[in-house]
């Protein structure tokens, strides 16, 4: 769920904390380094429950960040890809995990952790 107060706040960290912050907003943007059906990121994305996936996905949608296409097709199929804006992050999102990478404390992960994103 959005905050209001960050995105309307006069220091910039602040607002792009409204538009990125929340558990999930940059696994799911990594995720879409290729174009992916829902039901892909579903799979690919065990711990999220579908309704917190799809608020994501939507405020994604709203800040510009992601595009979803829907095809009139049967079954219906709807897909969601990175838009120009939101593919700029992709290389700020690789040096954070190399920042986390190279960093003298690695906390393993506890078992049952979603698989890292791919770079």
């Amino acid at each position: 769920m959005r905050d209001a107060t960050f995105c309307s706040s006069s220091c910039n960290v602040t607002r792009t904390m409204g538009v990125l912050g929340g558990k999930w907003k940059l696994i799911i943007i990594s995720y879409l380094r290729q174009r992916r059906r829902f039901g892909q990121l579903v799979q690919r994305s065990a711990l999220i429950s579908r309704k917190v996936l799809t608020e994501q996905l939507r405020e994604l949608e709203e800040d510009g960040i992601v595009r979803r296409e829907a095809f009139a097709e049967l079954p219906p199929r709807v897909e969601y890809s990175l838009t120009e804006y939101g593919q700029a992050l992709l290389p700020i999102i690789d040096q954070l995990v190399a920042w986390h990478n190279a960093s003298p404390v690695i906390v393993a992960a506890p078992t049952g952790e979603m698989p890292p994103p791919s770079v």
